[in-house]
This record gives structure tokens, sequence and C-alpha cells, in this order.
């Protein structure tokens, strides 16, 4: 380490003591080093000194008329707390070196002393106080970042106080004054689920880390519009892994929600308005079909199926959007019930069976184990095992098997839906979930969708705080996993 690399780089050092010849020995030895030295001769003219300007390192001995180097310390760790202090203690006693140290000393240097021995503790104090300053820069940074974020940010100690809240944080919240810090979170930031998210982080045990994803909302008062926002807290560990506190992130999702909101409605009312007129259409193109309106030659039955066909697909279509915005509207999400899962998926299979037998599949329920009751949609559930027991059989051919199976993993009970068909290129797999996405290749050209279904699905479980997953190889099948939560989300 160049101490003396420049001016700039330089540390100011005063050396406090009644003896002449110490206070010019350190001089001698700490300029040597390249410190800026400034002397004293007693604790006042310490004191007068230190008032003027700013010291990075004092060396004060103890022993003094006038004020004593307690006193000086006293009077330099409450006003100057980020300064070291070195003590020179003229007995070599452990008693006042001790002392001392519980006072605030960084150190101690015994009489007497050698020039190495200087050396070395006040390169060792330096490091000390460089340290400091580079985390008192770190936490500036810190706080000048988290102040200029647009997502509010909040973290609590073990006792949900407060310990930082940005601006966002307050505003999102609505808190008016500017004192936060010390406060307990409910003073500040009133919600249920707030509070809830912050008892499940501070409970949460330490072999286990999650982050705990809410929506918030917050009404409208005085004169502020009511907000929607995406809550996320997680615990903050420390190097033991204990729960110290709590972080939390606030981020305003009230613009989405409302154009999510305004896509649904748009999307119900023009699926509502096209679904009469193409079911009418269908019957209509039916009864020319059965002769009822005059002889119908094979050219022209051939070009009325086709059609009757093609309008089919768009009627599948609207009702499957009338499905995704029905799901997007939250309708799937309130409406839980306690559910017996073995029940839905015996019948599932059941229901399955004759198409996977007129396509030339086995289909079978695997042997299920106890499980638990979950809270969910019936509706939607049977929607998503619905979505993927039937593509399963589309996609796989003749001579193939599907395979329902379940089971408890982890807190989440998990339904799998497996088939021994044509596979999914892994290109594709991160893409299939997205609304309209299809794969196409030799295989599937021929096989009609809508690209609808699997969005559908991943919407409903999303719905439910499930996920799923899928694995897939081509030319060896495909397995598609829904994990829900057992105690509902």
């Amino acid at each position: 380490m160049d101490i003396g690399a420049g001016t700039k780089d330089k540390g100011r050092i005063l050396v406090v003591d009644d003896e002449s010849r110490i206070r010019e020995a350190c001089r001698m030895v700490l300029e040597e080093m390249g410190f800026d030295v400034v002397l004293a001769a007693d604790g006042e003219q310490g004191l007068a000194l230190i008032a003027d300007r700013h010291f990075d390192i004092i060396l004060v001995d103890l022993m003094m008329p006038v004020l004593s180097g307690f006193d000086v310390l006293a009077a330099v760790r409450e006003h100057h707390p980020d300064t070291v202090v070195i003590v020179i203690t003229g007995y070599a006693t452990v008693e006042h070196s001790i002392e001392a140290m519980k006072k605030g000393a960084f150190d101690f240097i015994p009489k007497p002393f050698t020039p190495d021995q200087l050396r070395g503790i006040v390169a060792k104090s330096l490091r000390y106080t460089r340290a400091l300053q580079d985390i008192a820069d770190s936490k500036s940074r810190l706080r000048v970042v988290v102040n200029r974020l647009m997502d509010g940010v909040m973290t609590t100690d073990g006792e949900q106080r407060i310990v930082l809240a940005n601006p966002a944080f307050l505003q999102m919240t609505g808190w008016a004054e500017s004192d936060v810090v010390g406060r307990r979170v409910e003073e500040v930031a009133a919600g249920v689920v707030l509070q809830q998210m912050i008892d499940e982080a501070l409970a949460m045990p330490a072999d286990t880390f999650t982050e705990i994803v809410r929506e918030h909302t917050v009404p409208a008062a005085d004169g502020r519009p009511e907000r929607i926002l995406d809550v996320r807290c997680a615990p903050f560990r420390g190097r033991t892994g204990a729960n110290l506190g709590t972080i939390v992130v606030l981020h305003d999702i009230t613009a989405g929600k409302k154009m999510e909101r305004m896509k649904s409605d748009f999307v119900s009312m023009v699926s509502h308005e096209i679904r009469g007129p193409m079911n009418s259409l269908l019957m209509q193109i039916q009864v020319i079909l059965d002769g009822l309106a005059g002889e119908v030659t094979a050219k022209q039955r051939e070009i009325l199926e086709r059609a009757s066909g093609k309008i089919h697909n768009l009627t599948n279509m609207v009702s499957e959007l009338l499905d995704l915005a029905r799901i997007e509207a939250g309708l799937i999400a309130n409406a839980k019930e306690e559910l017996d899962l073995r029940t839905l998926l015996e019948e599932q299979v059941a229901f399955h069976l004759p198409a996977a037998t007129a396509a030339g599949l086995e289909l079978a329920l695997e042997p299920l184990p106890t499980l638990p009751l979950i809270q969910g949609n019936p509706q939607g559930l049977d929607e998503v095992f619905t979505n993927l027991i039937t593509n399963a059989i589309k996609y796989s051919p003749a001579g193939g098997r599907v395979t329902v199976a379940a089971g408890v993993d982890g807190g989440c009970l998990a339904v799998t839906v497996r088939d021994s068909g044509y596979g999914i290129p892994e290109e594709d797999l991160e893409e299939i979930f997205a609304s309209f996405y299809r794969v196409k290749d030799a295989n599937t050209r021929t096989i009609h969708g809508t690209g609808l279904g699997l969005a559908i699905v991943k919407s409903i479980v999303t719905a439910h705080r499930g996920s799923i997953r899928v694995e897939s190889k081509l030319g060896q099948g495909s397995a598609f996993t829904v994990s829900l939560p057992v105690n509902g989300g």
C-alpha cells in the first residue's frame, strides 16, 4: 500500500501528547509514511484542533494534565464517530487499555514504542478507516439508487419495524410524513395482505427461501385513485441463516390491469357477437347438407362440408377466446371450492377413453396414492386436464400410450399427463404456452387447432397459484406436469 501516493490521498493524523519528544518522534515517522501530521501539547489544544478540522486518525496519550486522553476520546466518539483513535499509554497497564477500548478506541500502543510498532498500528488503523469509508460510500450509493427506483422498496427488522422505505414506497402506500424509520409496518402501510406476507416471510424456516408474491389493492382515498400493486416479499437473513427481517418490493400494475380488463371486455363483446351468427350459419349449412333445400350434388356436399369444418373451427376459437377472457377477468380465481382431484382425474380418463380407443391408443390412470384435498375451481381444472389429455391423444400416433399420474411433491399436488407421441422440438418448448402458437411439422400439419388450448391451461393454473412445466423429445413423446398448492395458495 503506497500511503504517500499523492497529496490528495494523504491521511491526516493528530498526535496529542504532553511529551514533546513523543510528539516529534511521531511526526518524523508519520511524515515519512506520507501523512499530514498535526501536533497538540494537551487535550484542550487537541479538542480545539478537532473542532476546526477533520482527522482520519488521532493518537492520544491517556495520562495528560488539564484534559485526559479519556476526555478527548469521549469527545471524539460523540462528535466524530468515523475518526479512528489510537491511545498511547505510558504505564502500559492492561486496565487502562481495556477501559479505553470499551470507550471506543480502535487500538492502543504502550510507551516506549519503536518506529516499526508505530508504523504497524497506524497502517492497520488506516486500512480500517478506509474500509469504513468504503462501506459508507457504498451505503450512500445504494441509498441514492434505491431512492430513485420507480418501484417501492421497504426493509424491516425482525420486529416488523421499518429500517428503510424509499419515496416510491411511501407514495404508493399514501404515507404523507417523511419520518418513517423505526415505525411499525402497520402504521405506514395498512393492509392485511402485506402484514400476512411479512409474517410468512419472518416465519419461513432456515432451509427454505421462497419469494412470496401477492396482489394488493390500495383503495381510493383523499383524492388518490385506486391502485393495484404487485407485492413481493422475501426474508432477509444473516450469516447463520436466521431471519433478521424482510425486504418488500411494490410494483404498480394498475395501468396493466386496466388494459387487461379492457382487452378482456373487448374480446368478450366481439366473441359474443360473432358466435351467434356463426352458429346460425352452421345450422343453415346443415339444412342444405340434409337435403331439406333440394338435392345436393357430391361436389356441392364436399364444398359445404369443408366450409362447415372451417366455421366449426372458428366457433371453437371464439369459445376459447371467451374462456380466456373469463379467466383473465379473475372469475376462475374467485370461484374456488374444496376438491378431490382423484375423482376429477378418474372422470377425465373415463370420458376420454372412447376417443383414445378410436385413435388406436391406450389411455390409463396410474395407481394413485392418497391425495390431499385442494382449493380449486372445478370447471377450470376440468378444462386444464381436458386440454392436456385431448392434446396427448391428438398428437400421438396409433399404437401409442397416454398415462395420467398424480402425487404430492414438495407441498404441491402434481399431476402429469404423459404420451408417447410426436414430441415437441426444443426451440418450440418456450413458446407453446403463448396464445395462437402451434407447433407445425410434418406430423402435425394436418391436425386442426386454435393454438389457444395451452394458453388457457397456463392461465387457469396460474389463477390457482400453481405452475406447469413440459418435458419433451422429438419422437419420444411429451410430459406436462401441473403443480397445484395443497393449501390453495
